[in-house]
């Protein structure tokens, strides 16, 4: 085993493929975890919480331990919430038959790269220390009722997305409410220490970066609709059909700009300088084309990653949408900073 950060690399940008569990083996247990944990999707977690610490900083609530231990623990939440996912969706049968997962990247359980041993010894490294940073935080924050209310509704949410709620319709709305209202506004009140009189216009900056997140995995879904059929998964967009989850996916999209536009111009809360997430307007614009028109029943010739036809572009979109959207929030602060009461 040697250590490769190409493949550090490779796993933070796309699904890697892999057939051969000598391959897997040789992987350094960074890479394999990148891999396993999907941190394509799992990053966006971390900036949610690097957005939540900046607005807190912003309005002069913040913490460096505090923060840090919240944003290390929402992060191995979502690692290990992916991985019962696959564990649940494997026992379950679901990812047998080259399901979905299994035909654009790694699932080390199908692949037989891993054991169930192996995978509780994975799952149990994330969910102990997901549960560890809870822990402290509870304890920093002298048991704060908001912190215990957050911790339990982590501890809810982990080992009941993937079943039964993503079965009844209820998955995507729950990814919508967590990453959309709760992650980005929850970090915040816990470091402002309070429940802010602003609290809706910071649910709403929440809602801009995280309705991208829920549209993705949206995306997502829609991609898997016949899959899921096939499998007895009732997910929202299985339910919806086709044609009426893609409307909702451009709405999502479009709702995130409209957000922005809102906090910059009606409420004021951002100064102009957050409209650099409109520099991703034009990969919002090819995703929002692409769901206009009814996925392919095939890969087109050349088109890598096949199933993700949708997926993949509004993953890469909300990547450069965070990505400028955080740049923005820190140049919002440093114009503050200069500049007391502009833009107020």
């Amino acid at each position: 085993m040697s250590i490769n950060s190409r493949i550090w690399l490779t796993a933070l940008q796309k699904p890697v493929k892999m057939s051969e569990k000598k391959d897997w083996d040789d992987l350094d247990i960074i890479a394999r975890w990148l891999i396993a944990t999907r941190a394509t999707v799992t990053q966006l977690t971390l900036m949610a919480g690097v957005i939540a610490g900046l607005l807190a900083f912003r309005d002069g609530y913040f913490d460096w331990i505090l923060w840090l231990a919240m944003t290390l623990g929402i992060y191995f939440a979502h690692s290990a919430e992916n991985l019962v996912n696959d564990y649940i969706d494997f026992t379950r049968g679901i990812d047998e038959d080259n399901y979905y997962r299994s035909q654009y990247g790694i699932h080390p359980l199908v692949h037989k790269f891993w054991t169930k041993q192996d995978w509780r010894r994975w799952f149990f490294t994330a969910g102990f220390i997901a549960v560890l940073c809870g822990l402290f935080v509870l304890f920093y924050t002298n048991f704060s009722p908001l912190v215990i209310g957050l911790f339990l509704f982590g501890i809810a949410i982990l080992p009941t997305y993937a079943w039964p709620l993503k079965y009844w319709g209820l998955g995507e709305i729950l990814i919508f409410i967590n990453w959309g209202m709760i992650l980005i506004p929850g970090i915040y009140c816990v470091l402002a220490g309070e429940i802010p009189a602003n609290l809706p216009l910071i649910v709403m900056a929440g809602m801009a970066f995280g309705f991208g997140f829920g549209s993705f995995n949206w995306g997502k879904h829609i991609d898997k609709i016949e899959a899921d059929k096939k499998k007895g998964v009732g997910s929202l967009p299985v339910r919806l059909g086709e044609p009426a989850a893609r409307m909702v996916n451009i709405l999502t999209v479009l709702l995130s700009y409209v957000l922005v536009i809102y906090l910059v111009f009606g409420a004021r809360f951002f100064s102009p300088t957050v409209l650099l997430v409109f520099l991703a307007a034009g990969r919002g614009w090819n995703v929002i084309k692409l769901l206009s028109q009814p996925r392919p029943k095939a890969a087109p010739p050349g088109f890598a990653l096949w199933p993700r036809w949708f997926s993949t572009p509004q993953l890469r979109h909300i990547r450069l949408f965070g990505g400028l959207y955080i740049l923005g929030i820190l140049l919002d602060i440093v114009l503050r900073i200069s500049f007391p009461g502009f833009w107020q």
